[in-house]
């Protein structure tokens, strides 16, 4: 007796089908489970026994030989527990299903041994490739219900233990599918620009970086304000549009770190500096994703940036550059998407106080200049803005700021800025990620701002990437004035951002 289910599994943020095929036969009772099985689905024989018992119904006494094909595909995890349970009830004529449901269907779920089905990661991935897999019908835990219904145009039947779902297939028992539930309005943040006492160039660069989707870094003494201001950005950053929505709640999903059925609000992923390289980037036998990737559409805030490894720093580089990762094993390759924005921190020296105008500096330029190459040139060389942070006097602390700027008051220049930027991309697509023939397509400067660079490049030794950077930003910010050309206090604005760690060495 033969039979076969269909269910699926995930590689990277993509899902690709798998064949639960069963055979029962005359021989030695035994449960063989084949097809590249981890450890987890190894052990499901006696979940899925266990299950069946409890259930009411009692295993086949003939020897089970389950194979998830295709057998070179890796598979892991839980999720296979309910199709080779439904396939062994299917196979022993337990449950009649037909043949057209079994085509147009994908099960999954975890058995627990009370025979509830338990939820299980990677859910929303999988609904969202279903219909690529020619299905139209997802059986799953009750508990991911929701999220798979975010797809539209799929039948969604969640259960909550292997009998109702038994009385479902014999229809025995009704099951309204789920519905669609989207709710996108999401309170405004908590956190204010009004809350941050001075701090206006700082607030202005946070602008700009918002704006333009530049990388920025601050840098400045202990207790400036440095986390707080970036902390804030997300108040004056865009809504997630639909599309991001769906793409960072994937992520989340796949990595099991998903605690709601929709995350609503751009991340803000803040990892410690002992992180390690697979933590950052993603890795794993089976690769999972890293923090860039848990910051897609968000923000990677990367605070006592010099603390953490050079090495790991420099992973990074690539997915600033591309804005995915690719991580690649000997039987498979996975990818995760990463564009996120960069925020950095840190102190300007080893003790912290270089340039403050309170405390002293006690660190030799010998020992500035060995803390600050801790910094590698190609990575800085992606960082559009390095900002510094000075002490908040006294005096800024205890007046009353009559107009001192809103989280709202920055968003409504934003929004005009971003308004510019997809007229002018046809995309919802930002300064930060021209290609060389934008820039000089849309960078178009007045005879002073040309003249201006062209001095800059030969003097501060400027790379190409860093001249394109240059010109990146000054393009943000001529979009915040609503200017058509790059003038010269744009250009001279967008230097002052870019050579900041250049003079203090």
């Amino acid at each position: 007796m033969h039979t076969k289910i269909y269910s699926a599994t995930t590689i990277g943020v993509n899902a690709y089908q798998v064949d639960v095929q069963v055979d029962l036969s005359f021989g030695l009772i035994n449960f063989f489970i084949v097809g590249l099985p981890d450890t987890a689905i190894k052990e499901s024989k006696q979940r899925i026994s266990t299950a069946l018992k409890n259930s009411g119904i009692k295993l086949p006494e003939r020897k089970i030989t389950v194979n998830l094909a295709p057998a070179d595909l890796k598979k892991e995890g839980t999720l296979f527990d309910l199709p080779i349970a439904i396939a062994i009830l299917h196979a022993s004529k337990i449950v009649d299903i037909p043949k057209n449901f079994i085509e147009e269907t994908i099960f999954l779920g975890e058995l627990s041994l009370d025979g509830s089905i338990t939820s299980v990661k990677g859910v929303l991935p999988i609904a969202f490739d279903t219909k690529k897999l020619n299905k139209k019908r997802i059986i799953l835990p009750k508990a991911n219900s929701k999220e798979a219904a975010l797809i539209d145009g799929l039948e969604i039947i969640g259960v909550e233990s292997l009998t109702e779902l038994v009385s479902y297939l014999k229809n025995e028992l009704k099951i309204i599918p789920a519905k669609r539930e989207i709710i996108l309005e999401e309170s405004l943040a908590d956190l204010d620009f009004a809350d941050v006492k001075g701090q206006f160039q700082a607030k202005r660069a946070l602008q700009i970086s918002a704006a333009g989707r530049h990388n920025i870094l601050f840098v400045g003494p202990p207790g400036s304000g440095k986390t707080m201001l970036a902390k804030r950005l997300p108040s004056i950053m865009p809504r997630l549009t639909f599309d991001e929505l769906i793409e960072t709640t994937k992520i989340y999903s796949v990595s099991g770190k998903l605690r709601q059925n929709l995350i609503k609000a751009r991340p803000f992923r803040s990892p410690h500096h002992t992180i390690s390289q697979a933590g950052l980037i993603g890795g794993g036998s089976n690769p999972q994703p890293g923090e860039v990737s848990l910051s897609h559409n968000g923000i990677l805030f990367l605070d006592e940036l010099t603390e953490f490894r050079r090495t790991t720093l420099e992973v990074l580089r690539q997915p600033l550059e591309s804005h995915n990762v690719v991580i690649s094993r000997a039987t498979h390759t996975a990818e995760f998407p990463a564009s996120f924005l960069l925020v950095a921190a840190l102190n300007p020296c080893p003790c912290g106080f270089f340039g403050d105008r309170k405390r002293q500096c006690v660190c030799s330029n010998q020992q500035i200049k060995k803390y600050l190459e801790k910094l590698s040139g190609p990575f800085l060389d992606r960082i559009d803005l390095q900002v510094p942070v000075q002490s908040v006097e006294y005096e800024t602390i205890s007046k009353n700021e009559v107009n001192k700027p809103t989280s709202k008051d920055l968003t409504e220049a934003i929004e005009s800025a971003i308004k510019l930027q997809k007229s002018r991309f046809e995309a919802d697509r930002f300064n930060s990620s021209m290609t060389s023939k934008e820039v000089d397509k849309f960078c178009k400067m007045t005879n002073s701002a040309s003249e201006i660079i062209k001095k800059s490049f030969e003097k501060l030794n400027l790379t190409m990437r860093g001249y394109h950077k240059i010109l990146k930003v000054a393009r943000t910010i001529a979009d915040l004035e609503s200017a058509n050309e790059i003038d010269s206090k744009h250009i001279q604005e967008a230097l002052i951002y870019r050579t900041f760690i250049q003079s203090m060495l």
